[in-house]
């Protein structure tokens, strides 16, 4: 593992520059790639893709990123039992890579359909699964040992661990299986002030630290969620968290009160198994269900209810989504094969297939970004 580095940094090393703008492509932006993490245990890879105008794929590099990728005890068509594995920073064009056998993070350069590999950086623990970012702060979730967080702080394009932004959720380390049991994503609130993390079985919990330019709080404000077993998350267009409950096969909304409580909306059933990934676009939620190779389509109102819509199948071992920047289309990975299903998105919110890949070296892989 890397050695830690202790550097000093100023405080405008924390804030967003002006001049780091996020990339919004449009529909026919030749810089609006899909990127999809193999995790392959031999040799972890970002398979890049271009996006034609129907939203089909065209495979256009591979591209190493010097460590190997794990499988989680117990898991099956999801090695890493996580979502945010990949993950795009829009403000500086970079792509954080989880290396969970070699408990590494890549950062890529983001160049169009292109990437350059430009840093390997410790994890800070061990089997990294889920990555968050927001402006200069970057987050790691490493999901075994009890699961803990590090810090890092984007300085010219590279990360700097910063030692005292490192974290211990306490989890149970023996408990099993681990794809159940072990943290399940890392992720900011929209404005930055609060840092999340599901905890799965292993806490039937959503922890919530609070954010300042001195990094995470101490101690975390932690929301309950019995039997819920909350996996993967997201936020509506107003702000609200929506959560995948893989206990109830369910997704929630919650209000994020300022006191980094929780407080529940709803709750509406997929009818589906393993519910466990979660994309929103507008008013729509899509989960994807792993043990039934489907997408659930749910409509989010403005009081926060759920809606059920429909059900769309894909191929089987339904995991990782990603919905494109401009909301036109959808793409969900498929463990079973190592696939990708692509999808237009209809102004009711429905799916229309067109078309999938298969992922070479991704079977079992997670980690998807559509640009």
């Amino acid at each position: 593992m890397a050695t830690t580095v202790c550097v000093t940094v100023s405080l405008a090393a924390f804030t967003d520059s002006a001049s780091a703008a996020p990339h919004r492509p449009g529909p026919r932006d030749s810089s609006a790639p899909v990127f999809v993490q193999t995790d392959a245990e031999s040799g972890n890879a970002v398979v890049a893709y271009d996006r034609a105008d129907d939203g089909g794929l065209r495979q256009r590099g591979v591209y190493a990123t010097g460590g190997r990728g794990g499988k989680l005890d117990g898991a099956v068509v999801d090695n890493l039992a996580s979502q945010g594995s990949l993950t795009y920073d829009s403000a500086h064009r970079k792509l954080y890579v989880v290396n969970a056998g070699s408990d590494t993070v890549t950062v890529f350069a983001v160049r169009g359909d292109r990437l350059v590999r430009r840093q390997v950086i410790s994890s800070g623990g061990d089997f990294p699964v889920s990555v968050a970012v927001h402006g200069n702060l970057v987050y790691v979730l490493n999901a075994l040992d009890g699961g803990t967080l590090q810090g890092y702080v984007n300085v010219a394009g590279r990360l700097i661990k910063v030692p005292s932004w490192h974290r211990s959720l306490g989890l149970d380390p023996s408990a099993a299986p681990q794809f159940t049991h072990t943290p399940g994503q890392v992720g900011f609130t929209p404005d930055g002030h609060k840092l999340l993390v599901t905890t799965k079985a292993g806490g039937n919990s959503i922890v919530v630290f609070p954010v300042s330019w001195l990094g995470i709080a101490t101690k975390p404000v932690i929301t309950s969620a019995p039997n819920a077993v909350p996996f993967g998350f997201s936020f509506d267009r107003v702000g609200r968290l929506v959560v995948t409950e893989a206990g109830p096969n369910a997704v929630s909304t919650y209000r994020v009160d300022p006191d980094s409580h929780l407080t529940k909306i709803d709750e509406e059933a997929t009818g589906q198994a393993g519910t466990c990934w979660v994309a929103t676009a507008g008013t729509h939620v899509y989960a994807a269900n792993a043990g039934s190779g489907t997408l659930s389509v749910l409509r989010v109102g403005r009081d926060g209810a759920l809606t059920s819509l429909r059900t769309t199948p894909t191929g089987a071992g339904t995991v990782d989504v990603s919905v494109s920047s401009d909301g036109r289309f959808l793409y969900a990975q498929t463990g079973a094969a190592g696939g990708v299903d692509a999808f237009r998105v209809n102004a009711d919110g429905s799916l229309t297939s067109v078309g999938s890949v298969i992922v070479p070296g991704a079977v079992g892989g997670e980690g998807i970004v559509a640009l």
